[in-house]
Formats: structure tokens, C-alpha cells, sequence
């Protein structure tokens, strides 16, 4: 397996589970109910975005077909391959190998961005912060999805499974660089049973998702996160 890039946060499901990644990522959320809140708060139409831990690319093609230009960024080397192989046919979208913490574009390049499930989750991010203050245009808008484990079916798992995660803290993090909230409720919604479990299996450990599958019934998963944004 090619070295991620130095400083990137190694991720517990797409690197070593990229195929299951991918049918995650088509089960959450079917009824995009993050792109419209983003777009609600921050519409990107004609305008530059950037994918903050872009992975596989999966995102990139919606974004594209409203913006100006797209960029997406991505630490690990057979993801960005992937993701630059998905968008081959679009015109206007560039995969680049970077960090949150080292972004590889000049000053002042970003309308928009968005970071979802990627590096950004509170305490620990101050470097990446820092480095959108070099990038995001002056009223350009950062976005930040993060799982909220205060709530939902997901987010009592997800909390049983990473206990150092404080909600409390985390929340405190962000209000205090200045973002605000919005609290989504989503739903991961599969066709079939393996592929649930299968996906609950990439994001907890063993006993946790063992735990998790056998106290859950059906084909959705409700699942709560927050949706947090900044103003350039």
C-alpha cells in the first residue's frame, strides 16, 4: 500500500475498506439533506469548491455540476488515484494529493468547502483551521460534517465505540474558533441486510458492532450529525 502523505490521520473504514466505504457512502443520506443545508447556508453555483478529504471522489461530481471549479484533496495515494480516474470526464474538477493541514493551493482559492467525516472532529484540528484561514476567499463559507453522539441509533454506537470523544467537548471546540451548528438528521437506508452490517462492521470494533447489529432490526439506521459552518 503507497505511504499516505506526513500528517495525515490514518482513517479506521476508506483506507483499508474502500469498496464497502463506497456502498456506505450511497446509503447514507439518500435524501441529501446535507447538500441542502449546505446550499441553503452557502450556495455554491458558479463558484470554487473545495472537497477536504475528498477519498474516493465520491461527492466531487455532484459539486461539479453547479460549480465553477472543484478541488479535491486527499492524503492517500490510492484514493486520490480513485477519485482522479472518477472524474476523468470532468472538466472542471482537479484531485491533488494534500493535508487539511498543508492544502496545496495558493491564498485566497475557495469559495467553498466542505469536510465530511474527514480529520475535522474538534480538539487536534487547529492546524487544519489554520490553514483554511490561508485558503477560504473572504465570504466563502467552511463546512464540517462530524457524527454527533449525543443522539440517534448511530450516534449511541458510535459513542459506545470511541468513549475519548466528547460531545460536550467537542461542540465547545468549534463555538469557541467561531462555527456554528446545525443539527441534521440523517439515516443510512441499505436494500440489504449484509450491506448494513457489513458497513456497521468498517465503523466500530468487533465487539461493539457485534453489540450493535444484534440489538437493531431492519434496513435504516437513524443517524444524527452536525452540520458546522464558518464564514470567511
Amino acid at each position: 500500500m503507497p505511504t499516505p502523505l506526513p500528517g495525515a490521520v490514518p482513517s479506521p473504514n476508506i483506507w483499508h475498506h474502500t469498496e464497502t466505504y463506497e456502498l456506505e457512502n450511497r446509503s447514507v443520506d439518500p435524501d441529501h439533506l446535507v447538500e441542502a443545508a449546505i446550499r441553503d447556508l452557502d450556495d455554491w453555483t458558479g463558484r470554487d469548491v473545495l472537497d477536504l478529504g475528498c477519498g474516493t471522489g465520491f461527492h466531487l461530481p455532484r459539486w461539479a455540476a453547479d460549480a465553477r471549479a472543484v478541488y479535491g484533496v486527499e492524503p492517500h495515494p490510492d484514493l486520490v488515484a480513485v477519485a482522479a480516474r472518477r472524474t476523468a470526464r470532468l472538466g472542471n474538477v482537479t484531485v491533488l494529493p494534500g493535508t487539511a493541514q498543508r492544502v496545496p493551493l495558493p491564498p485566497a482559492t475557495v469559495d467553498v468547502m466542505q469536510a465530511r467525516w474527514a480529520y475535522f472532529f474538534g480538539p487536534g484540528c487547529e492546524p487544519g483551521l489554520r490553514e483554511l484561514d490561508r485558503v477560504m476567499r473572504r465570504g466563502g463559507t467552511a463546512f464540517v460534517v462530524d457524527n454527533d453522539s449525543s443522539r440517534s441509533t448511530f450516534g449511541g454506537w458510535f459513542r459506545r465505540g470511541y468513549p475519548g470523544v466528547d460531545a460536550g467537548e467537542v461542540e465547545r471546540f468549534w463555538s469557541a474558533h467561531g462555527w456554528q451548528r446545525r443539527p441534521l438528521d440523517l439515516v443510512w437506508r441499505f436494500t440489504d441486510r449484509a450491506d448494513l452490517e457489513a458497513c456497521v462492521r468498517i465503523e466500530l470494533d468487533e465487539r461493539v458492532a457485534a453489540e450493535a447489529l444484534a440489538s437493531h432490526t431492519g434496513l435504516e439506521v437513524d443517524y444524527a450529525v452536525n452540520l458546522w459552518w464558518k464564514r470567511f
